[in-house]
């Protein structure tokens, strides 16, 4: 159980320097994506007692399109053109160390006109199904706002905020091998999926506690540092996404590889052959 949980993180660590590029930009831009004056709004509220929400101040917490200024959009809409193509060249070399034990990058730029179609499509549904998730969960969490036992109100309003990150790792875990499953073996959005869905129900619980025991933490920091400066919270979130997109990527990789019962030549090659 704890090779599906931590494995992909000795990966990362063993090849920092290598994937470091492929997730400054990405970081950067969902750093900046972030509204953390709704976040801090909604956190506020919620410490204090008062819980006075309106909808849209807490769907601002919880989306990652910034919807506060038109250099939010700008940075919103720039963070998903970064993640389709540094997720397609992450992956490209991630599938190519594992399959043949080389970090190189030839070939890996060829596959970002070979596989973005699919890239495309994958990251616009991750993204809409966290928007969509995150549009009912305001929903919910606004309806529970106007109780008028505040006290009750907010013990409902941290029960459903951990009740939702549980479905959202849920769906995550229904869809996370559909892209790599595209990449590797070549198979259309439909057949991939159907694959891809039967390798993840045997590790689908594993997976979850896995992305919980990333995720989790990383959603505690950036709400407390939303408090802080300016300076200091945007340091800490794209340091915080630089390395929750490359174990979000590289999970998959590692993942799809184990569940397939595919070799790893990375594994079998010792770090000075390389």
């Amino acid at each position: 159980m704890m090779r599906t949980v931590f494995e992909h993180w000795k990966y990362i660590v063993r090849n920092l320097w290598f994937l470091l590029p492929f997730a400054v930009m990405p970081a950067i831009f969902l750093a900046l994506s972030v509204d953390y004056g709704g976040v801090e709004l909604v956190a506020r509220s919620f410490f204090t007692g008062t819980l006075e929400l309106e909808f849209f101040e807490i769907f601002r917490a919880w989306s990652f399109f910034r919807f506060d200024s038109a250099l939010g959009v700008i940075y919103s809409c720039l963070a998903l053109i970064c993640l389709v193509v540094f997720t397609s060249l992450l992956l490209a070399f991630v599938e190519k160390h594992m399959r043949i034990g080389k970090r190189t990058l030839s070939g890996v730029f060829s596959q970002l006109g070979s596989h973005i179609g699919a890239f495309i499509g994958v990251v616009f549904f991750f993204f809409a199904l966290y928007e969509l998730w995150a549009l009912v969960l305001s929903a919910v969490l606004f309806a529970i706002a106007a109780i008028k036992a505040k006290g009750f109100a907010c013990f409902l309003f941290a029960f459903t905020c951990v009740v939702f990150v549980f479905v959202l790792l849920f769906l995550i875990s229904v869809f996370y091998l559909w892209l790599p499953c595209m990449q590797i073996t070549g198979f259309g959005p439909y057949n991939a999926f159907l694959y891809s869905y039967r390798l993840a129900v045997g590790v689908r619980w594993k997976l979850i506690l896995s992305l919980l025991i990333t995720y989790v933490p990383c959603f505690v920091i950036i709400t407390g540092s939303a408090f802080g400066p300016d300076i200091l919270t945007g340091l800490i979130a794209f340091l915080l996404f630089l390395f929750a997109y490359l174990s979000f990527c590289v999970r998959m990789e590692s993942l799809y590889f184990e569940t397939d019962k595919l070799d790893r030549e990375d594994l079998l090659r010792s770090y000075r052959e390389l």
